[in-house]
């Protein structure tokens, strides 16, 4: 069983605002009401630790804080290309190994991969200017992050916010 619920969002485009669930891989749908869905909002699959694999459609540019948080289960995820911004803790204490940033995202916020204690690579687009502070906090087996040049890197990047444990 799949259901999600929307909310309209200022542009008159969709919010992914909740999901019900028992799936291990689940399909975004691209519109509702014959409007795009852009966004899937804070907290979307948090405590779906049975999600193995979720399909964003194109249409998709924002994810929200917490999106992912606590999938441990989440082996694969491709993102759309045309995703501009991620919010904080988006990936948090999921299971990816691998993740793909699209060349729109321009910054990797603060607690992004918090506690992905399985992601080893990330690959980051063209249009990557920031990785902030705690981004990849908790991240032991963090071997490669690629990037280009320019990108202005935290120096707590990769450290763990005492205060936030």
């Amino acid at each position: 069983m799949q259901d999600f619920m929307f909310k309209m969002a200022e542009d008159e485009t969709y919010c992914v605002s909740g999901y019900l669930g028992d799936e291990e891989e689940v399909v975004i749908p691209a519109e509702h009401g014959g409007a795009p869905v852009t966004i899937l909002g804070d907290g979307l699959f948090a405590g779906h630790p049975e999600i193995r694999r979720i399909t964003v459609p194109d249409s998709v540019t924002d994810l929200g804080e917490f999106v992912f948080d606590g999938c441990e289960k989440l082996e694969t995820l491709e993102l759309p290309s045309g995703l501009e911004r991620l919010w904080g803790a988006t990936f948090a204490r999921c299971g990816l190994t691998e993740i793909t940033l699209p060349d729109g995202i321009r910054a990797i916020p603060p607690y992004a991969f918090k506690e992905c204690q399985k992601l080893k690579k990330v690959v980051c687009g063209k249009g990557l200017k920031h990785i902030y502070a705690w981004s990849f906090g908790g991240c032991d087996e963090l071997k490669e992050l690629l990037f280009g040049a320019g990108v202005e890197v935290s120096p707590q990047a990769f450290s763990v916010n005492e205060e936030q444990k």
